[in-house]
């Protein structure tokens, strides 16, 4: 591993560079700060498909891609005198040092909940109006669903055990079946809302983080189906030709590799 010396100066590198592309490189160049953004909620995805994987060659990849959209959002941003790199960074260092006063302060702590909770109460004495407004309105709604729920339980509303979760989840479930056997059209989206919010909220309390949860659950019914696929060639028959019973067999082998 590099010393602190070495991480410097590859950083500077980077910051040269960025110099360069933005004064020669007529893609660059024209690049603002809404062109970028797009293109940096790809490469964090890229990076989120990466650590799913754990393939850490890429991870290592992906990282560089994030890295080098701060460093060229600062560079542009520092061509309007706004901000630059150097605020960037001392922004955040103020914040970890503001927000963790159990390190740097006299706050004692017991556990990592204790933090949590420290860091949100810190966060509407900043003048935050609610726990809330740190959720970004663009999140995906399962993750959005998720640090709803962290949020609140760092302030204290929150279930005190997974049992009764759990028994949410039942309540809920058994809300939306008697929508369905009622046939109410209006209350079944409703209800399927409120059965996935309380399964999200389920996951917290199992220490699993349900995108991820998801996701991996993605990958692995694209890879047992894409072996359905490729075995339906080599019978050359259709998978739309093949039983329910016959795609089966294929599907089970499909689990066991």
């Amino acid at each position: 591993m590099t010393d602190k010396s070495d991480q410097l100066n590859a950083f500077e590198r980077l910051l040269i560079i960025m110099d360069e592309l933005r004064e020669q490189c007529p893609w660059d160049k024209k690049q603002t700060i809404q062109t970028l953004r797009h293109l940096t909620i790809e490469e964090v995805y890229e990076l989120g498909d990466a650590i799913l994987d754990n393939d850490l060659e890429e991870v290592k990849k992906e990282l560089g891609d994030v890295l080098l959209h701060i460093v060229f959002y600062s560079k542009i941003a520092s061509e309007t005198n706004n901000f630059d790199i150097a605020d960037v960074c001392h922004t955040i260092c103020d914040k970890l040092i503001e927000r963790h006063p159990h390190i740097y302060a006299d706050v004692k702590v017991e556990n990592e909940e204790d933090v949590k909770k420290n860091w949100e109460q810190l966060k509407l004495k900043e003048g935050k109006k609610s726990v809330l407004e740190g959720v970004p309105k663009s999140l995906p709604a399962m993750v959005k669903a998720n640090r709803i729920q962290d949020k609140v339980a760092g302030v204290g509303f929150d279930w005190e055990e997974p049992h009764q979760v759990f028994e949410k989840v039942k309540e809920e479930l058994n809300e939306l079946q008697e929508e369905v056997n009622a046939n109410n059209k209006s209350k079944i989206e409703s209800e399927f809302g409120d059965v996935l919010f309380s399964m999200i909220n389920y996951a917290r309390f199992l220490k699993i983080d349900p995108e991820s949860a998801l996701e991996r659950t993605n990958k692995k019914f694209i890879k047992r189906f894409q072996y359905l696929e490729e075995k339906s060639k080599a019978i050359q028959k259709p998978l739309s030709d093949m039983s329910l019973s016959e795609m089966d067999v294929y599907w089970e082998e499909a689990k066991k590799i």
